[in-house]
């Protein structure tokens, strides 16, 4: 089993090197990445937020790290490709807390992580850049005393919580870009960022994997892969998209009484088969 994760680990690192943009539908829970998996997406990429949302949490780390592993596990065990773990910020403050997180990452059977230095102080809305350093050695060095060297992907909310004045914000975003990827991050992600020049200017001056967070007006994918970002996430969109038709079949029933919302849906026989 240790030697299939490494190959798994090893080919999901590749994936970001391949010259063809990365594209992850994030899931939250095993019906979902089942259906990413049968689309012929090559890995699996959890949400957070939306493991969360499922289980009755918000988002920002108010979810119980076992709580989210377990749900990641379950997916782990029903997909044949890789899965990485978006697990917020490591649940802890501490360099210590990220360790263990990134061993329950392996335990639970992911090859790779996201690992954010957002937090919920709306006076200091990212971590210390040195406290996400150390963070990040942590990480890795747990990582590197198992027999899984996860794929981190370490996330800065520069640009996703509006920090500081809008001409700074790039200087600050590169700035944690490539101090993260010095300290040992495969990919850096930088939600919020939707800006093409911006996109253009930040993959040259990083040299190294950038991930992007897209949903509705984001740059399309050819246009992002011209760009050279190497992996694309959906984040929670999916999973509040999902929300949003169970909105409208709600309010359909409810105010005409009939049901052409729940139209395109897979029959019964068919997910039956899927997660037999």
């Amino acid at each position: 089993m240790s030697e299939l994760r490494r190959q798994k680990a090893n080919t999901f690192r590749e994936l970001h090197h391949s010259g063809k943009v990365l594209i992850l539908p994030n899931v939250w829970d095993v019906a979902g990445a089942r259906i990413v998996e049968d689309a012929g997406f090559p890995a699996i990429a959890t949400t957070s937020a939306g493991i969360a949302f499922s289980l009755g949490y918000p988002d920002g780390q108010k979810i119980s790290r076992d709580e989210m592993l377990a749900r990641v596990g379950r997916i782990v065990r029903a997909a044949k490709v890789p899965v990485t773990a978006d697990v917020e910020a490591g649940y802890g403050e501490r360099p210590e807390d990220a360790a263990e997180t990134a061993r329950a990452v392996i335990e639970a059977g992911a090859v790779g992580l996201n690992l954010e230095d957002s937090t919920d102080d709306p006076q200091h809305p990212l971590i210390s850049m040195n406290l996400q350093l150390e963070k990040i050695h942590a990480v890795r060095e747990a990582a590197m005393k198992s027999s899984v060297l996860l794929v981190l992907n370490a996330r800065t909310d520069v640009y996703l919580a509006e920090v500081g004045a809008p001409e700074l914000r790039y200087f600050e975003a590169i700035k944690r870009v490539m101090a993260y990827r010095d300290a040992g991050a495969d990919c850096v992600f930088v939600p919020g960022l939707r800006d093409r020049e911006t996109i253009k200017q930040l993959v040259q001056d990083a040299k190294c994997p950038i991930n992007i967070l897209a949903g509705p007006g984001s740059l399309p994918i050819p246009e992002l892969q011209n760009l050279g970002v190497a992996r694309v996430s959906l984040g929670s969109g999916p999973m509040r998209a999902t929300l949003g038709l169970l909105r409208r079949i709600a309010e359909e029933v409810n105010t005409s009484g009939t049901y052409s919302s729940m139209e395109g849906a897979p029959a019964h026989s068919e997910v039956n088969k899927m997660l037999g």
